[in-house]
């Protein structure tokens, strides 16, 4: 939802931060909050007006007309505040159906003044404009606004004058001097509202005494997909759920992970006890599941309204379904047992597979309580790779030891309410598609070719036989005057598309609906992404691989592709705006579909305003496009390929449909496919509150195609443009069949305000209830069926009586068109297999969360185990001890420098003083490491393990390593010797000596010490040597490894990485210290140079 409801507290605190700053001369508001856990003693240091000053105290929870409830405490001391909260603090108040109880409250100061002085203002946006509504008389008694009220209208993207406000709003204030402060009020409020994208604020009263205006009451909204812009002027906004509705954590907690992610994840608790749960897939589908289990009597014990949709992951998945389950399985038991409805429409994009496995997850971890609490559940769904994520759910209910009924495309979307309600018959076998698309096998690009000219011969696949394209759009801009023009077909099969965005996806899919289709050339001709270099990206047309070029700009895409006249616009919330006005700077472009969700409103109104201006249609914003069949679609509409033939979407129909939802549009490609011979064109015109075409827009231009014969509407609860349809039914505007369905009935049957999942989807009035709506719609002649459930059998019924007239002629049907299949989706669909190029077994980045050989990230942090414990699960998959762990990072401590003289400090600060990076300097100082600097570990470690092992005595060892004229590594230092010690080698002896449960291999390397220091000072065992044979040890007595695994990780050079990662630090702390002292070029003395050159050149 965008337009939210904020506390009167949160209003004020607003309105005192930047009223003033457009001039209002409004005095400041004055309030404090009173909850629960207020401290009432702190409350009056901090608010010391408390004490001195007559009071107003009252409910802050969203509930209109406080007063005529009684729900006002005037004038009252700050001990009878007291009083007046503890007595209903926590209690249950009843307003009108719901029941909720009183948790917060506000205190202001009593402001003396008289019923004259009393005013009401309010200001709210819709469409086309703001309203600002003025009456002289405010108040408790004000009665009917809206008919008493003088109106402003302030359209979109002007400017409000005092001049306006004055002789508009302000006639029945006769005192100039009252008018001209109650003008610069109204003037400053109406600044305020506009820049702060409030959509609704209403004050009443408004008290206008001699000296100064006073807020008293407050009731606001603000446009929450605003925040982005708005968040430094608002600062943190709480939205408070409506009365009789308490907040849940949980519900917060699904709201944190949907701002988190690109999905949409919802969660509103309607009955903490209810049996009835649901999880479903798609804002639309949400609505209309909630609907059927109202209309099947079962609104009372519905616990939840939720969806999910926009392709959220796995993890995102398990986490929401495993919310819900815990909220199913907490509360008390229920004598018939629970049901969790798990449903969907067709998912344009969402993997259905991929969802699954995350519900499946968290059904199984949740296996026992549900057999506890004696759960049915009921599934639905369709969409990407939905065989493999029935099949999966279907198997694993095999395992789960409660009822698990699976159902796909082949069963009405809403069934399963019935069957779940017992008001259905369940299925004993339910038919299963044990297929996906057509494969295009080798030779069939040419039969493709054949198939095109025999089904054009038959006047099939052509869009343009009339030229009414062109036609159409002169005739209406010479009948009307106007710029604005959608009697004229959007798409045909040579419509050319601009994408914005690097929505390889998107494109892909709308070039393989053009291939079946059988269209000569792509739809989509460029791409802008100004976020790379022009190039070109490669894409798949059938078998053959084309490429698209990616353009910087919008202006080269326009201006070297004249012949395109859509762009679909998948740029972000954040950036649709500018990037769709860039856009309407160039006339060829006709169409746009933008299809970001949470666009602001009040940006979304003026591309409105500038789109009608120049003629240009919009489809969007917050939708998944629309379908031409045979001709042209919109990024992901219509799904995968198997869908788009299921639902004959590669020829047309003569049924045309317009809906909000995105995922409903394709449940009704599947729905009319069934019913009728298929569908001409589909369009979702999304479910922000203002789309950028109206239902009518849609409908007017079916009704003046001659190839559309029967017109389907979808509306939804809020707003009032259905309405528009009925007018236009009654005046004969629409004179071919409409069939409608408003979805969004179940809403008067909550005691409490839900926002359901599309922005739009909320009644603010009876008149803009889904019931209301069906009503007026059925009066005007439509048709409309008792419930979404019975909607496919009338669309059938009027299709039937439609033929058996002659107005529709049966479409003879064509062979459906073979396809190529993406390697990648015939992997994900289980169709082939490929050894994979890599293997990988110590992380997986795939999830919501980063794991680390079994251990994701975050208890990796929490358990606190170090850098040591880190290099425990990434080097050998697992958790070692603790003095494991301390053992490596002293080590690492230990060899991160020894200075700048040795050879992997000097190169690299030679390197970096040549003017190299970093990443280069540290590998030349890497690149040092061997056998005689640094790198002696594994070699030593190998030496004298052979040795121990061989049970060579020390003396032994060191007489064969001198006879074999090999020096032994880890022995000898070049400065250090038995009696100027190394001290790193003695603190990590000690700690080894201390810690380790054995250290047999360098109690063996000391004894060599004793031996080789006799013979020279400087043999000592150094800090390779005592790492070296430390390392074995731990490997072979920690208990963590056996002895084959300890010997490998031996041999594949293991023990070295200890000093190559110290080093390391090391390495970069010299390239940091040369950058600092910015050192020059550095080139070698001469004199540190022996020039040994022949004396003559022979």
């Amino acid at each position: 939802m965008s337009a939210k409801a904020i506390t009167e507290a949160t209003g004020k605190d607003i309105l005192n931060r930047h009223l003033n700053q457009h001039g209002a001369g409004a005095a400041a508001c004055r309030f404090a909050t009173v909850n629960a856990e207020t401290d009432w003693s702190k409350l009056s240091v901090d608010h010391p007006w408390l004490l001195t000053t007559p009071l107003v105290v009252k409910p802050d929870q969203l509930i209109k007309r406080r007063g005529k409830l009684g729900l006002i405490g005037v004038k009252k001391s700050f001990e009878q505040v007291k009083q007046w909260i503890g007595e209903r603090l926590n209690k249950d108040q009843k307003i009108g159906n719901a029941v909720g109880k009183l948790r917060n409250f506000i205190i202001e100061p009593f402001v003396p003044h008289t019923e004259a002085e009393e005013m009401y203002v309010c200001i709210y946006s819709h469409r086309s404009a703001d309203t600002i509504l003025f009456y002289h008389l405010g108040g408790v008694d004000i009665g009917d606004v809206d008919a008493k009220a003088v109106k402003l209208e302030v359209p979109v993207d002007s400017t409000l004058s005092l001049a306006d406000v004055k002789t508009t709003l302000l006639k029945a204030i006769t005192d100039a001097s009252k008018k001209e402060r109650i003008a610069k009020f109204i003037y400053a409020l109406y600044a305020t509202f506009a820049d702060l994208y409030f959509t609704y604020l209403e004050i009443n009263p408004l008290v206008v005494t001699a000296d100064n205006l006073y807020i008293l009451d407050l009731a606001a909204k603000l446009d929450s997909t605003a925040d982005f812009i708005c968040r430094p002027k608002w600062g943190e906004i709480d939205y408070p759920p409506p009365f009789g509705r308490d907040a849940y954590p949980e519900e917060a907690y699904i709201a944190d992970l949907d701002a988190k992610s690109g999905a949409s994840l919802k969660l509103t608790i309607l009955n903490r006890n209810g049996r009835i749960w649901t999880m479903v897939a798609g804002g639309g589908a949400s609505v209309i599941y909630s609907d059927t289990i109202c209309d099947l009597g079962g609104a009372t014990e519905l616990a939840n309204y939720g969806e999910y949709s926009g392709a959220p992951s796995e993890q995102q998945t398990y986490e929401y379904a495993k919310t819900i389950l815990n909220l199913m399985t907490s509360s008390p038991k229920h004598p018939d047992g629970k049901v969790l409805i798990t449903g969907g429409g067709i998912a344009n994009f969402t993997n259905v597979a991929a969802t699954f496995q995350g519900i499946i997850t968290a059904l199984r971890e949740f296996q026992p309580k549900l057999v506890e609490h004696n759960v049915s559940i009921f599934v639905r769904r369709a969409g990407p790779n939905y065989q493999e994520g029935l099949r999966r759910m279907r198997d694993f209910g095999g395992t789960l030891g409660i009822p698990l009924h699976v159902f796909g495309p082949e069963t009405h979307m809403t069934a399963i309410c019935g069957m779940a309600l017992g008001k259905r018959p369940i299925p004993q076998v339910a038919s299963v598609e044990f297929s996906t698309a057509n494969f295009l096998l080798p030779g069939g690009q040419q039969a493709q070719a054949d198939l095109k000219a025999a089904s054009e011969a038959e006047g099939l696949g052509s869009d343009e036989s009339d030229g009414l394209a062109t036609n159409n759009h002169q005739q209406q801009s010479k009948s009307n005057g106007s710029n604005l023009n959608f009697n004229r077909k959007f798409f045909s099969n040579t419509t050319k598309a601009i994408v914005w965005g690097m929505q390889q996806r998107a494109v892909q899919s709308m070039l393989d609906f053009d291939f079946i289709c059988r269209r000569d050339e792509p739809s989509v001709v460029a791409m802008v992404y100004p976020f790379t270099g022009d190039h070109k990206q490669k894409y798949y047309w059938g078998h053959k691989e084309i490429l698209i070029p990616v353009y910087k700009k919008m202006s080269d895409a326009i201006h070297k592709h004249k012949e395109v006249d859509v762009m679909v616009n998948f740029a972000s919330l954040r950036s649709a705006y500018d990037s769709t006005l860039e856009v309407l700077e160039f006339p060829q472009i006709r169409t746009v579909a933008i299809i970001a969700e949470g666009i602001p409103e009040n940006m979304t109104r003026k591309l409105i305003i500038e789109a009608n201006k120049k003629g240009v249609a919009i489809i969007g914003p917050a939708t998944v496009g629309g379908v031409k069949p045979g001709c042209f679609k919109i990024g992901n509409t219509g799904g995968m390929l198997d869908n788009i033939l299921h639902s004959k979407l590669y020829r047309p129909g003569s049924v045309a449909y317009v809906s909000r939802s995105g995922g409903m549009s394709n449940e009704l490609n599947n729905i009319i496919s069934k019913a009728t011979d298929g569908v001409i064109e589909g369009i979702a015109i999304g479910g922000d509150r203002y789309p950028g075409s109206t239902f009518m827009d849609h409908i007017l231009r079916y009704q003046s195609d001659p190839e559309t014969k029967l017109i389907v509407l979808l509306g939804e609860v809020g707003g009032t443009e259905e309405y528009d349809v009925c007018a236009a039914v009654k005046d004969g505007r629409i004179t071919k069949p409409l069939v409608a369905w408003c979805i969004g009935t179940c809403a008067s049957m909550f005691t409490s305000e839900v926002q359901f999942g599309h922005a739009g989807s909320c009644a603010n009035s009876d008149r803009e209830t889904a019931t209301a709506k069906n009503k007026a719609l059925r009066d005007a002649g439509a048709y409309v069926p008792d419930s979404f459930d019975t909607l496919g059998e009338l669309i059938h019924h009027v299709y039937g009586e439609l033929v058996k007239t002659g107005r529709i002629v049966p479409r003879e049907e064509v062979p459906p068109p073979t396809v190529p299949m993406d390697y990648s989706w015939a992997r994900e669909l289980g169709l082939i297999r490929k050894p994979a190029s890599f293997m990988t077994s110590i992380c997986d980045e795939r999830g919501q969360e980063l794991i680390y050989a079994g251990m994701p990230i975050s208890e990796v942090l929490n358990k606190d185990v170090g850098i040591g414990g880190v290099i425990s699960l990434l080097w050998f998959q697992r958790c070692l001890p603790p003095y494991v762990c301390k053992f490596f990072e002293m080590c690492l401590m230990v060899t991160a420098d020894h200075g700048p003289a040795v050879s992997g400090a000097h190169n690299t600060i030679v390197c970096a003083r040549a003017g190299k990076d970093l990443v280069s300097s540290v590998v030349s100082g890497l690149l040092t490491i061997g056998d005689r600097f640094g790198g002696a570990l594994d070699g030593s470690a190998r030496q004298f393990s052979e040795a121990y092992d061989t049970n060579l005595h020390p003396m032994e060892f060191v007489n064969k390593m001198r006879k074999e004229g090999k020096l032994i590594l880890g022995i000898g230092h070049r400065v250090k010797s038995i009696n100027n010690p190394d001290v790193r080698v003695k603190i990590i002896k000690e700690f080894v000596m201390e810690n380790f449960p054995q250290c047999p291999l360098l109690k063996y390397a000391l004894e060599v010490e004793k031996i080789t220091t006799t013979k020279k000072p400087n043999l000592i065992l150094n800090v390779d040597g005592v790492i070296a044979t430390a390392f074995v040890d731990m490997l072979r007595n920690s208990g963590s490894f056996t002895s084959e695994e300890a010997q490998e990780y031996i041999n594949v050079g293991a023990i070295n990485s200890l000093f190559v990662l110290g080093r390391s630090i090391g390495f970069i702390g010299h390239y940091m210290d040369q950058k600092r002292l910015k050192q020059g070029l550095y080139r070698h003395p001469w004199d540190d140079i022996s020039y040994v050159i022949p004396e003559q050149y022979n």
